[in-house]
């Protein structure tokens, strides 16, 4: 077996464990989308290209609102900023000598998991290996969000209305663990929750959109975080 038959090969062994977990995910995220009018066509493309559960969901929530474009597109950027520090990271794992174009498509690639399989290959990370990874669990999270769609506009409201909460389960699942771990994570939380809360009854402020409101406080809250309690190193001297 040549070596990329067999790259290729373990991409698609490790990505499958992650595109089964995509799928089950995205399927809550098809409910969201299907309460903002998308159909399944749609919602397979808008998966398909962008998979990233947390921009996809303020994506479809802005829908539902008719938000503007700028708000949109503000909020996908701030949302999915730790993808370039990822495309930074994983460009450390890339052989010398490999072409730009698999470069580009390797961080057009880049989901947290796909990251974390990518990061984690002995040695430098194939091309092959991340692309094959890749384009399974995107067809699993693509197809998961086309059929929720279609079994929002079937199912019954209340079966509807249970099943997209299991997209904040999801979201409450990945930030509890480090808060229990880090104060400082769990300060970040509940001051999140706090100046949404204040923002939302506030003069002017209460008058923006949600997103945008979510946007300016994701800015500001982690950029006091960043400042007043940054990571450590051992380069600047941490015990």
């Amino acid at each position: 077996m040549s070596g990329n038959w067999k790259h290729i090969i373990h991409g698609f062994r490790d990505g499958f464990p992650i595109a089964l977990g995509y799928f089950a995910v995205s399927f809550s995220l098809g409910i969201i989308a299907a309460k903002a009018g998308l159909t399944s066509g749609q919602g397979f493309l808008t998966s398909f290209f962008t998979r990233a559960s947390a921009g996809e969901y303020g994506t479809y929530t802005l829908i539902s609102v008719r938000a503007a474009y700028a708000e949109i597109i503000a909020m996908c950027l701030v949302v999915n900023l730790r993808y370039m520090l990822m495309s930074a990271a994983l460009s450390q794992k890339i052989a010398p000598g490999t072409p730009w174009i698999k470069r580009i498509l390797m961080a057009c690639c880049i989901t947290d998991e796909v990251f974390g399989i990518s990061i984690a290959h002995p040695g430098y990370t194939p091309p092959s290996y991340m692309y094959a990874a890749a384009l399974l669990s995107t067809l699993f999270w693509a197809s998961g969000c086309a059929i929720g769609i279609t079994a929002g506009s079937l199912l019954p409201q209340h079966v509807v209305t249970a099943l997209s909460m299991s997209l904040y389960g999801m979201f409450v699942a990945i930030f509890i663990p480090p808060a229990r771990r880090d104060r400082n994570v769990l300060y970040a939380v509940i001051a999140s929750f706090v100046l949404s809360g204040i923002c939302a009854v506030a003069p002017v402020v209460s008058q923006w959109s949600s997103g945008m409101r979510t946007v300016v406080l994701t800015i500001i809250i982690s950029g006091v975080a960043a400042w007043l309690k940054p990571i450590k190193t051992k380069g600047d001297g941490a015990a």
